[in-house]
């Protein structure tokens, strides 16, 4: 099988892309920044460098933010032909934060309180009613970036003459108290294969390892790896890191992260989150593989009236021998409509075998 990582060349990049070449057959590492989406014809044409894409069994995307409408053309156009951990929808849910929030609440995942408001005079109704300190943050935005504390209304009043001369929509986000730690879960399909916590730096309140945090880490109860897991199947990625806060309310998702880095939660846990990634992205690829394999193979047959009943079969094939015994197709299982309850009468001779359901095991059967 031949897979693709489509990335941005990060340090993290590079691990998984090493990790997915102990499992594929063939891995190519595509610079995001050389993708082009040509739109001029009736479907999308992802080119690299200039040529067209190749084929893949497997395309997974990491990029920032900044790079939502490629990730997400590319998984539009390869969507129906390829298997993406990622969906096209799960990178603009992903990468916006408010997006994010809308969509969680709708299914009833806990988050902090939230506000979003459209004018300035709405903001300022908030500010001075909400209790403090809070978060004001923007809606895009990675590592911590773009996240502001607010301990009381005249500082966030303050923050928010910075936002306004910015004419950048904010987010106003009530702030849970856990002294600075939070926790990062990363999950492959329905298992968190990796968590750690958190804890910023004295006199930091992001726990970011980018923004200094420091990891260590730790075990999710049930409840939490539900959250976490729920979390990333809502937003459409098999394969994403969810932040969470443990307030006194319990676990609160804050963010999801579709490109996580590695290298802390790695040195933390102690456990290869890269071969984690790369084995379940293998072990998908296969199953979907397969799976198209005999959807292709039933209809082909399905066209060769073999699979219509009434009619005799004549199947050209090999025997699958056992020991000593024979072992017939799955496709004979599947039109003779045999079964281990049914009595058969077998024929054999030389060179020449047939089995038929014996008219005393029909009789039986009518009369149940």
């Amino acid at each position: 099988m031949k897979a693709a990582l489509i990335s941005l060349g990060s340090e993290s990049s590079k691990w998984i892309a090493k990790a997915m070449k102990k499992y594929f057959e063939d891995v190519d590492e595509i610079n995001l920044k050389n993708i082009e989406i040509d739109l001029s014809h009736k479907e999308l044409e992802i080119l690299y460098k200039g040529d067209p894409l190749g084929e893949y069994d497997c395309v997974y995307e990491r990029g920032s933010f900044k790079y939502e409408p490629v990730l997400k053309s590319i998984a539009v156009a390869l969507s129906e032909t390829t298997y993406i951990p990622i969906q096209p929808a799960a990178f603009y849910l992903g990468h916006d934060k408010l997006l994010t929030q809308l969509e969680l609440q709708k299914h009833n995942i806990p988050m902090p309180k939230t506000y979003l408001t459209p004018t300035l005079g709405s903001t300022k109704a908030i500010l001075e009613k909400i209790n403090y300190p809070i978060i004001m943050k923007f809606p895009a935005g990675t590592g911590g970036k773009g996240v502001m504390y607010a301990e009381s209304l005249p500082a966030a009043s303050s923050i928010l003459d910075a936002l306004t001369a910015l004419k950048q929509p904010f987010i106003i986000q009530e702030y849970i108290e856990t002294e600075g730690v939070d926790t990062r879960a990363i999950v492959a399909g329905d298992t968190v294969v990796a968590a750690m916590k958190r804890k910023a730096v004295k006199g930091e309140k992001r726990s970011n390892i980018h923004a200094g945090g420091v990891g260590e880490a730790c075990v999710l109860d049930r409840y939490t790896k539900k959250i976490a897991i729920e979390t990333a199947k809502i937003i459409g990625a098999e394969i994403c890191a969810v932040d969470i806060l443990e307030g006194a309310k319990g676990p609160m998702v804050i963010e999801i992260n579709l490109s996580p880095g590695l290298q802390g939660i790695t040195k933390a846990t102690k456990i290869d989150v890269a071969d984690k990634m790369a084995k379940y992205l293998y072990k998908r690829t296969k199953e979907i593989t397969e799976k198209g394999k005999k959807k292709v193979a039933s209809e082909i047959l399905e066209d060769l009236d073999i699979l219509k009943p009434g009619k005799l079969k004549e199947i050209i094939t090999t025997l699958d021998f056992r020991g000593n015994r024979i072992l017939l197709p799955e496709l004979v299982t599947n039109v003779s409509k045999f079964d281990e309850k049914k009595e058969v009468i077998i024929n054999i001779d030389k060179g020449n075998l047939s089995v038929r359901e014996s008219e005393i095991g029909r009789e039986k059967e009518k009369k149940k």
